[in-house]
């Protein structure tokens, strides 16, 4: 449950940082940059420790697939965006993707690599 717990940070730092980016202005207003630095790498450390219990293939799945579609959300939230049918069907197929990534049962947990 811990390594779920790190996703879930670590996706809203990717959110964080994605959404500075968008605010820097190409690295030339400060206070964003340095919110983009945090939150890429809040994401990465709370990403590697969440590999530590969680399926690389999964939790790579759940990371980019829920930090697209919420950030496609907030593009059209924030930014005005135009949020088609079409990207509505985007976000609805990545959510499907990432369901049928998780309903694999028959590996549960991160095994040791053999040395």
């Amino acid at each position: 449950m811990r390594g779920y717990f790190y996703l879930t940070v670590s996706i809203a730092g990717e959110i964080f940082a994605t959404t500075m980016l968008k605010l820097s202005d190409g690295f030339t207003v400060p206070l964003p940059t340095a919110g983009v630095l945090f939150g890429y790498t809040l994401s990465f450390y709370c990403l590697s420790l969440c590999l530590k219990t969680v399926l690389l293939s999964l939790a790579y799945a759940i990371w980019s697939g829920a930090g697209t579609a919420l950030t496609a959300l907030i593009g059209s939230i924030i930014w005005g965006e135009a949020f088609s049918s079409l990207k509505i069907l985007g976000i609805i197929l990545i959510i499907g993707g990432i369901v049928v990534l998780n309903s694999d049962s028959s590996a549960e947990t991160v095994k040791e690599p053999s040395r």
